[in-house]
């Protein structure tokens, strides 16, 4: 069976809901907090509530945080490729959740900024797998030249999506030039692409211009509205989107990636993986908490009445 092998990272979410961001030097009261294991582990288990197999190639630490990744993922049901570090404890990221379920992130780098050459020579990927890169990996020194030099040694049948992340206006051309030269699909949201292509006027325009620059498929969430799609060479297709009650969107994007990489890895096509995923971000965004993908059979329920 094809697999998921993610190169992201796994970190602990400290996740508070406020009214609103606080102006600098501001404070405000939580309304309600939650610490688990996210990042890129809410991708993965979206792919695995899905019905997919996942193997985790990323690294972690040890110590408090390390604790929370190593029984999250030995929870997750995916296959651990490093045996994790033990000078290091795991990274952390604040996650602020304002009324409106927007999210602002603040993260501090541990363990998983430690991905090495080694580490990836420690990783198996065979010719029918999608490999997922996320910005954030690519965003550390140790991780993002590792990955750049490891995707070129990919097999050639081998899926490679890449999520450049909120960081994508940041990161080193160096290493992501060539993670995008080799990616097959590009998935952003509706701020990244932006940043990704400036002067376009419109999110379809900044997707055909992203297409054309990096030859490959790009995918633009726009939230409730769907997704744009667009190919080399053909107009950008807007998959409509599933109106729900969001109370938290925080890991929707994730879950649109896990479940998109699944439903290809069955044969479906384009057009109706991303509608699959469309309606998985749409379930994930009504409940709190990161992980928060639906299953495949709720999905099919879901899908079944629209």
């Amino acid at each position: 069976m094809s697999r998921l092998v993610s190169v992201g990272n796994v970190i602990v979410d400290i996740v508070m809901r406020v009214d609103a961001i606080p102006e600098p030097g501001g404070d405000v009261i939580a309304s309600a907090s939650e610490i688990a294991a996210g990042g890129g582990l809410n991708t993965m288990v979206a792919a695995v509530r899905d019905g997919m197999d996942v193997a985790f190639a990323g690294q972690y630490g040890t110590g408090p945080f390390g604790d929370v990744v190593r029984r999250a993922l030995a929870e997750s049901g995916v296959e651990v490729v490093q045996p994790g570090l033990t000078d290091l404890d795991s990274g952390y990221c604040v996650a602020l959740v304002d009324a409106t379920s927007e999210r602002t992130f603040v993260t501090s780098v541990g363990a998983e900024g430690r991905l090495g050459s080694a580490d990836l020579e420690r990783v198996r990927v065979d010719e029918d797998d999608t490999v997922y890169v996320s910005g954030y990996g690519l965003a550390h020194p140790v991780n993002g030249a590792a990955i750049a030099d490891w995707v070129r040694t990919l097999p050639s049948g081998v899926r490679v999506v890449l999520d450049p992340s909120p960081l994508v206006d940041t990161l080193d051309p160096s290493v992501v030039g060539p993670v995008m030269a080799r990616a097959d699909i590009v998935s952003a949201n509706s701020r990244e692409a932006r940043l990704m292509s400036p002067t376009a006027a419109s999110l379809p325009e900044a997707a055909a211009s992203i297409a054309a620059s990096a030859g490959c498929t790009v995918l633009v969430r726009d939230g409730a509205e769907g997704c744009w799609v667009a190919e080399v060479g053909s107009a950008p297709v807007l998959v409509p989107g599933f109106a729900v009650e969001a109370v938290d969107s925080n890991g929707a994007g994730d879950a649109h990636g896990g479940v998109l990489v699944a439903a290809l890895a069955r044969g479906e096509t384009l057009v109706d993986a991303v509608r699959r995923a469309n309606a998985a971000a749409a379930l994930a965004v009504t409940e709190h908490g990161p992980a928060t993908a639906p299953t495949a059979a709720r999905t099919d329920a879901f899908l079944a009445t629209r």
